[in-house]
């Protein structure tokens, strides 16, 4: 189940790469085409051209490593079998008050936020950063887990770990 899931987030990233690549690509040549020169002082086209492409460049290198950490994360879990059962890096859990909805979280090294669905199971994946995966790492099976929402604050117990 974890590779399918990586494999489908990874399916998504490259996604992504490909759409930022073209767009990076066409802000660039926005930023060194003929017509951007600028004719006054006032005429800030190029230079805002310029940061965009440097912009969507810092995204292309953010996805390229987010690719990468999940190939290396996919390879890890190929060469040695998970035994452990605290939460991690690569860990599925499941939440007591997600049980119902079959909603799961995956903790990844990037990619915060993406969710898909296989196998009638709803995924969303989180990182080790948010204050979600900071309270899950390392907790067991039936650990209660406590995180302040703003003013709230949010209680429930582990249910679930693969």
């Amino acid at each position: 189940m974890k590779s399918q899931l990586i494999k489908k987030v990874l399916k998504h990233l490259h996604e992504e790469l490909n759409i930022l690549l073209v767009a990076a690509n066409n802000a660039h040549l926005a930023a060194i085409d003929e017509q951007s020169i600028a004719e006054t002082q006032y005429d800030t086209l190029a230079i805002e051209a310029g940061y965009l492409a440097e912009g969507q460049s810092k995204r292309v290198e953010e996805l390229k490593q987010a690719i990468t950490s999940f190939e290396h994360l996919l390879e890890m879990l190929k060469q040695t079998p998970d035994r452990h059962q605290h939460i991690k890096l690569g860990s599925i859990v499941q939440l007591s008050n997600d049980e119902t909805v079959k909603h799961y979280l995956f903790i990844a090294p990037a990619a915060a936020g993406f969710r898909c669905s296989f196998e009638e199971r709803n995924f969303t994946v989180i990182t080790p950063q948010s204050p979600m995966g900071k309270a899950l790492i390392n907790k067991l099976l039936n650990d209660e887990v406590s995180i302040n929402l703003g003013s709230s604050q949010f209680n429930d117990e582990v249910t679930y770990i693969a």
